[in-house]
């Protein structure tokens, strides 16, 4: 007797329509993992800075012209020779003698005072004999030098990081990189001519804004002049 097989007991009837469905949802997934995206809603930032990295300071080229040697001067004309008779006088200069001798009398000379000159000069702030003293700064003063620098130093960066705002212009559109800046500690502690150079306006005017905050300094001394002390540091403005 021979079997007969249901039709409905095909496995293999509707194997093509399983495969067509099964790969449509498999791209769907496979298209809906490569759309995906994540934003990150952090907008923490890194203020590090480095006060010891000083500013490259292009140095100018210069050129040394050649000035053409003068002429030589034009040779000098034969003295004339008058030819006297001998019969006629001719007057003799009389020449005064300089030399002093006992009775003339001796001009006393005042001390001579020596003028003190203001030398406008600019001393570097790694090798002036008398660091500017940043306010907070005066107990360091009997440690030295070093100390002086060193606690300058950490004021300055605790300044910076107190000041420091990200400008939201600069976060939106994703900017950030290094300003380097560089100011001049006048001779009254003051700061003045303060120059900046950065990746973007936005941050190089934050960077203006956060040096205009300084507070007046005891300035630095050479010899025990006051004179300018020029600082450059870098402000780094990295978005994380």
């Amino acid at each position: 007797m021979e079997p007969k097989k249901n039709p409905k007991a095909d496995l293999t009837r509707n194997s093509g329509l399983y495969f067509a469905i099964g790969l449509a949802v498999v791209m769907f997934f496979v298209w809906q993992a490569l759309e995906y995206k994540k934003y990150d809603k952090d907008n923490t930032y890194d203020i590090t800075q480095n006060v010891d990295d000083m500013l490259d300071e292009e140095v100018p080229m210069t050129e040394q012209i050649k000035t053409p040697p003068p002429p030589p001067p034009p040779p000098a004309a034969p003295e004339e020779i008058a030819v006297v008779e001998d019969d006629v006088e001719i007057e003799e200069s009389v020449i005064d003698d300089t030399e002093s001798d006992e009775d003339t009398e001796v001009i006393e000379v005042n001390d001579v005072v020596e003028e003190e000159v203001d030398l406008d000069v600019d001393v570097p702030f790694s090798v002036i004999e008398d660091v500017p003293i940043f306010p907070g700064c005066e107990k360091e003063k009997s440690k030295g030098a070093k100390a002086l620098r060193d606690c300058f130093n950490e004021k300055m960066n605790k300044h910076i990081r107190k000041n420091f705002q990200y400008p939201e212009i600069a976060q939106e559109m994703g900017i950030q990189g290094r300003v380097s800046v560089r100011f001049v500690i006048q001779k009254d502690g003051s700061i003045g001519q303060v120059q900046m150079r950065g990746p973007d306006k936005n941050l190089e005017k934050e960077a203006a804004r956060i040096i205009g905050k300084l507070p007046k300094m005891t300035p630095g001394k050479q010899r025990g002049r006051a004179v300018r002390v020029p600082f450059s540091l870098p402000i780094t403005f990295r978005l994380q």
